[in-house]
């Protein structure tokens, strides 16, 4: 079984702008527990981890960013810079974010709240093992 995936979410667009909800119901992939916010730069990488049991939804709220994620079965490569396309990450996947545009916003959904480090798996070698 795949350990990520791009969903979509609805996306309304007219004269005045657009909208694009989110909504917590049966439709979203976990009971979100947290939402939060992540920037970075170019030159940075962000994440650089897999999770024992968290979940999340990564969309580029602004701008545009490259995923590597990691389900075991190699690295792929995902940009995500359209609002309403979500990554989906699952429990025991690697993911990283690197490549930020100068105007990136990553917003995030959780399945946990904030978590000790001892829910993470840091160190890529042993989470491919």
């Amino acid at each position: 079984m795949k350990k990520f995936e791009l969903i979509d979410f609805p996306y309304f667009s007219d004269e005045k702008g657009e909208t694009i909800p989110f909504e917590f119901d049966e439709n979203f992939p976990f009971e979100v527990k947290r939402v939060y916010l992540i920037t970075g730069k170019d030159s940075i990488v962000r994440g650089e981890h897999a999770h024992r049991e968290e979940k999340e939804v990564f969309v580029a709220a602004s701008g545009s960013v490259k995923a590597v994620v990691n389900d075991g079965s190699g690295d792929q490569e995902i940009i995500l810079d359209q609002k309403n396309k979500g990554l989906l990450v699952h429990n025991h996947c690697w993911h990283e974010f690197k490549n930020f545009s100068d105007d990136a916003v990553l917003l995030c959904f959780s399945s946990t709240h904030f978590a000790e480090r001892d829910g993470y798996i840091e160190d890529k070698e042993k989470f491919l093992k």
